[in-house]
């Protein structure tokens, strides 16, 4: 079932509503306050939110672009409540790129039904991961597939959590999902603040991401991913293994080894216009590239040796 943010003050305020969502299985979270719910999505994206036309001199216009915009929260399902006069006058879809509407005399049958379809449509057309609702394996390859075909020079970079299994292992995987969830954090912000519409991130699965920035922003974004993952990372990490400089866990084979501290490393597949054809190709590119700068100590990004102006950066 899903969790459910309303930002919507004039409606949903009489208790059979929320109560027969709940019934449903939904969790509710109701702010009528714009600021403060923009605050929460942004933190902790819900699975569809549900927004009253006209809130605070019309910023709902504002926040729900901001929100379409945003790589984390670009298939997020919003629907639209909206008066009867607005129903009769007509709204400009541009302005509102909202997934659905609701009439604030709409029925209980109605809501729920709207409810149900928009986050059924949702599960249908997006792939995302649970854990950090960013695009997953089919939109990721997509978003490749179309840059290769637009001959666009761009970078792909296959991000990966060294030493996450025995991190796991020794933390937990509550402790490990908050670490999975960070470096999405990290990705989602330094990516939109360097590149913002013209990147792209995704999330494979576990503990490895893809992002995808123009070209001549590679290097400044991979930097800038170090940097912020090396000042975040103690907070995850134990004071006694951040002073001995490493932790003692299991290996795959099950036996007991000491472990560098988790770092992060990116493997850089530049994509000059006709360079590559097809996503497989790029995928093999990095697949080789990261057994490279997996093998280094640390933080670090190689891109690939082979592309004009090419480097390894070490942290």
């Amino acid at each position: 079932m899903a969790r459910i943010a309303l930002v919507t003050p004039d409606h949903f305020k009489r208790a059979d509503e929320k109560l027969c969502l709940e019934a449903k299985g939904h969790t509710i979270v109701a702010n009528p306050d714009l600021a403060r719910s923009l605050e929460g999505i942004l933190a902790d994206p819900p699975d569809l939110l549900i927004i009253q036309k006209g809130l605070h001199r019309h910023m709902d216009k504002e926040v729900i672009l901001a929100l379409k915009n945003n790589l984390q929260l670009a298939l997020l399902p919003i629907i639209l409540l909206v008066s009867e006069r607005d129903l009769s006058v007509g709204l400009d879809w541009g302005h509102y790129p909202v997934d659905d509407l609701i009439s604030e005399h709409a029925s209980i049958e109605e809501i729920i039904t709207r409810i149900d379809l928009a986050l059924a449509r949702s599960r249908r057309v997006a792939d995302n991961n649970p854990l950090t609702k960013l695009p997953g394996n089919s939109s990721i390859l997509k978003s490749i597939q179309t840059m290769l075909e637009k001959r666009e020079a761009r970078a792909v970079a296959y991000v990966d959590i060294d030493n996450f299994k025995p991190y796991n292992d020794k933390y937990g995987f509550s402790r490990g999902d908050e670490v999975i969830r960070m470096v999405s954090r990290i990705l989602v912000n330094v990516i939109q603040d360097y590149a913002g519409h013209e990147g792209f991130v995704g999330h494979i699965g576990g503990d490895d991401f893809v992002f995808m920035v123009p070209l001549e922003k590679i290097e400044t974004i991979c930097k800038e991913i170090l940097t912020n993952f090396s000042a975040l990372i103690p907070l995850f990490l134990d004071e006694a293994d951040i002073e001995a400089g490493h932790f003692v866990s299991k290996d795959r084979q099950g036996n007991t080894k000491t472990f560098p501290l988790t770092s992060l490393s990116i493997a850089v597949v530049p994509c000059e216009p006709g360079r590559y054809s097809h996503y497989g190709e790029v995928a093999s590119t990095a697949a080789a590239l990261k057994k490279k700068v997996k093998a280094m100590e640390g933080n670090n990004f190689l891109i690939d040796q082979r592309a004009p102006g090419a480097q390894k950066i070490h942290q």
